[in-house]
């Protein structure tokens, strides 16, 4: 073969290699530890980089795993945060059964370590993007595994999810070179369910996972934007103090000289109670994931529910409030509707 073709074809093929390893510019999460570790820690505490974990990581969550299985026998494990776990075979399917094909519960609940069924007995493939990793694209099988559904960058939400490709700042740090964007779009990617409206689906009496934009925007606060009382780096939980009072200044230093308010008992504890479920329920009106709709219809026959039907298919969403079930009857569970009703009509006090 003629020399200079020969040199030409292996510049080329460097030059393609090269692009195609970098074309995305996603440096790594680790990068950004250099020169942004308080930051870095804080992400590292939240569930956001639990979305999704190889098994070199995952194995040391300490986790229980579905019947029959070792940590040889996984490849990711999905969640393992705070709420649930999944768990992904060597094939990158999620499992749904015993090892030995047997049925069995094979999603564990972290927080009272329980188990459950998920999708018994099905061949499910993990096709979560882009919603659990970095640089989603629907091209291709992760790690070439037939159940894994698209490539990515990086497992979990990183970094570069919300800020974007990183190359550019690391070559350049300042802050004309990374994205901080803090509209609500950005958290509705992933916190919604069929779309950003204001209509979140329900079912079995509660508001399902992950539609904090759908309740938002159903609710009394839809023009809010999540980082007015989220940090993004930070856990879900630790919410910025004393946010209601910032423009509810009158009602709370009302609520303040209640019975409740004496007693320290919040706002969110009744505007933002536990009415949707990520993994379990811990009582009749007590899931385990705070609503984001706040407003509250205190009237003892209001139904936080409606069923819609289209295309001869039935779905239930939740309305924009919440009703005295959630709010009081998940503490007061001995009382009924129409006790509950008449003491929150003037919940606040004289406002």
């Amino acid at each position: 073969m003629n020399l200079k073709l020969l040199l030409f074809i292996l510049l080329n093929s460097c030059f393609l290699l090269s692009s195609t390893t970098f074309a995305n510019d996603y440096v790594g999460s680790e990068k950004c530890f250099d020169c942004h570790s308080e930051q870095y820690n804080k992400w590292q505490a939240s569930g956001h980089p639990w979305k999704l974990r190889k098994v070199e990581k995952a194995r040391y969550a300490k986790l229980p795993l579905p019947p029959g299985y070792s940590w040889d026998d996984i490849s990711y494990v999905i969640g393992g945060a705070n709420k649930k776990a999944r768990f992904i075979d060597k094939d990158g399917f999620i499992i749904t059964a015993a090892k030995d094909g047997s049925e069995a519960k094979t999603q564990y609940n972290i927080e009272d370590g329980s188990w459950s069924f998920y999708h018994k007995g099905e061949k499910k493939p993990y096709a979560c993007g882009p919603c659990h990793m970095t640089a989603y694209s629907p091209e291709g099988h992760q790690d070439n595994l037939e159940g894994m559904v698209g490539t990515w960058a990086e497992d979990g939400i990183t970094c570069e999810e919300c800020h974007g490709p990183g190359m550019e700042h690391l070559r350049n740090p300042v802050k004309t070179t990374i994205k901080k964007i803090t509209e609500v779009d950005l958290c509705g990617k992933c916190h919604q369910r069929g779309g950003t409206g204001p209509e979140p689906p329900a079912s079995k009496g509660f508001i399902r996972h992950h539609e904090q934009i759908n309740e938002l925007k159903a609710g009394a606060h839809g023009d809010l934007s999540c980082v007015e009382c989220h940090n993004p780096h930070e856990r879900a939980i630790l919410v910025k103090k004393n946010l209601c009072a910032d423009c509810h200044g009158d009602i709370a230093a009302s609520y303040a000289a209640t019975l409740h308010g004496k007693q320290g008992t919040e706002c969110i504890e009744c505007h933002m109670p536990k009415a949707s479920k990520s993994a379990i329920s811990v009582a009749s009106y007590t899931g385990d994931v705070r609503t984001h709709i706040v407003k509250i219809n205190t009237a003892a026959d209001a139904n936080m529910f409606k069923e819609v039907e289209k295309d001869g298919k039935k779905t239930t969403y939740a309305k924009g409030f919440v009703t005295v079930e959630y709010t009081c009857l998940s503490c007061h569970g001995s009382r009924d509707k129409a006790w509950a009703s008449k003491y929150a009509t003037h919940f606040h006090g004289n406002k």
